[in-house]
C-alpha cells in the first residue's frame, strides 16, 4: 500500500515539475540595446529608462542590457547588426540609418529645422508613420525618433563668424552625405571620422573641428580639445530607436506592447532631457573657456541652398518634397 501511495505521489510530483516550465519557470526574454553616446548623454539616460520600464511593466519577463558607447561597434557596424538580427535594438544616428534608409536623409537638409519641436510635429505625424514604413522594408522597427539635436561647429583653430571662415578647414563629419554636402558647400574639407575616436583625432590634429549638438559636445568633454564653438544651427538630426524586425517578429503580442509602452515613456524622457541639456550647456562651456561666436545665418544658408536641389534630384526626392512643403 505504502509503494502504491509512493508511486501515485511520484507521479504527482513528476507531473507538477513538467507543467512548471510552461508558466512559473518561463525563461527570460533577454535583449541587448546598443548605442554609441556617453553615459552621461540623454540617449544613454533614455536607454537605461527604457530597460528598466520594460523590466517593471513585464515583471522581469524581459531583460534589456544597455551598451553604450559604441561598446558593439560604431552606429553602422550596429545598424548592420540590427538588420541581420545579430543585434536586438539600437538608439543610433540620422545618418548611419540613411544609408540603409535613404529617406531619414531628408530630415536632414541645412538650415530646414531651427528647433527639435519643429521636427517632431513631422516626425510624430503621418510623415513619421510613412518612415517606420520604409524602415520596415530594411528589416528594422521604429520604437521612438529620440533627438539627436540642432547641430553646431567647432574647430581649434579661429572663431566662425562667416562662410569664408570655414575654408579650408579640416571637420570631421559621421558617415551622413548631406554633413558631407554642407562643409563642402562652405568650403570645409569633410573626413568621416567614427565617434568613439574623435577626441584623440581631434587633440592629434587630425581634423581641425567637427560638428554636434552641445549635449554631444560637453558630454564627450570635447571643449577640452576645441575652444572655438560657432552656434550655426545648420542642421538638424534625430536618433532613431530601431528594434531588429526579426527579434520583434519572435516576440508575442503581449511583450510587443511592453515594449511600445516603455518606449513611448522613454522617448518623452529623451526629448526633454536633450531639451533641458541644451538650455543650460552653452553657459557651461562658456565658462570651461569655450569661445562662442554666432554666425551670419542667411548667408551660411544661401551657401549650402545646392544641397536641396542636389537631393531633390535623388530617389528620396518625392518625400524629401513632402518634408520641405510641411516645413519651409
Amino acid at each position: 500500500m505504502q509503494t502504491k501511495s509512493l508511486t501515485r505521489a511520484l507521479f504527482i510530483a513528476f507531473a507538477l515539475s513538467a507543467a512548471v516550465p510552461l508558466s512559473a519557470q518561463a525563461q527570460v526574454t533577454k535583449l541587448t540595446l546598443g548605442h554609441g553616446a556617453a553615459p552621461d548623454n540623454p540617449r544613454h539616460q533614455a536607454a537605461v529608462k527604457f530597460a528598466e520600464v520594460v523590466k517593471a511593466k513585464s515583471a522581469g519577463r524581459i531583460d534589456v542590457q544597455v551598451a553604450p558607447s559604441a561598446q558593439l561597434g560604431d552606429d553602422a557596424a550596429m545598424v548592420t547588426a540590427v538588420r541581420t538580427g545579430a543585434l536586438d535594438m539600437t538608439a543610433n544616428s540620422q545618418g548611419a540609418v540613411s544609408v540603409a534608409v535613404p529617406e531619414y536623409a531628408a530630415f536632414g537638409m541645412p538650415f530646414m529645422f531651427s528647433t527639435p519641436d519643429q521636427a517632431f510635429k513631422l516626425l510624430d505625424g503621418p510623415l513619421g508613420q510613412e518612415l517606420a514604413k520604409k524602415t520596415a522594408e530594411k528589416g528594422m522597427v521604429v520604437l521612438g525618433y529620440w533627438d539627436n539635436g540642432i547641430r553646431h561647429m567647432t574647430n581649434s583653430k579661429h572663431p566662425i563668424a562667416k562662410v569664408e571662415d570655414m575654408k579650408g578647414l579640416k571637420m570631421r563629419t559621421p558617415p551622413d552625405a548631406v554633413l558631407v554636402d554642407i562643409m563642402q558647400a562652405l568650403g570645409a574639407q569633410a573626413q568621416q571620422i567614427k565617434f568613439a575616436e574623435l577626441y584623440v583625432a581631434l587633440q592629434q590634429g587630425v581634423v581641425d573641428g567637427q560638428e554636434n549638438p552641445l549635449v554631444n559636445f560637453h558630454a564627450s568633454k570635447l571643449y577640452e580639445v576645441q575652444k572655438h564653438l560657432a552656434l550655426t544651427s545648420h542642421m538638424f538630426q534625430m536618433t532613431p530607436f530601431l528594434m531588429s524586425k526579426r527579434s520583434w517578429d519572435r516576440l508575442p503580442e503581449a511583450d510587443r506592447k511592453v515594449l511600445q509602452e516603455a518606449a513611448a515613456e522613454a522617448t518623452q524622457l529623451q526629448r526633454k532631457l536633450s531639451a533641458d541639456a541644451d538650455a543650460k550647456l552653452l553657459d557651461e562651456l562658456k565658462a570651461k573657456g569655450v569661445q562662442v561666436t554666432t554666425v551670419n545665418k542667411a548667408e551660411f544658408a544661401s551657401a549650402t541652398a545646392a544641397v536641396d536641389e542636389k537631393w531633390l534630384a535623388t530617389p528620396i526626392g518625392p518625400y524629401l518634397k513632402k518634408v520641405i512643403a510641411a516645413t519651409r
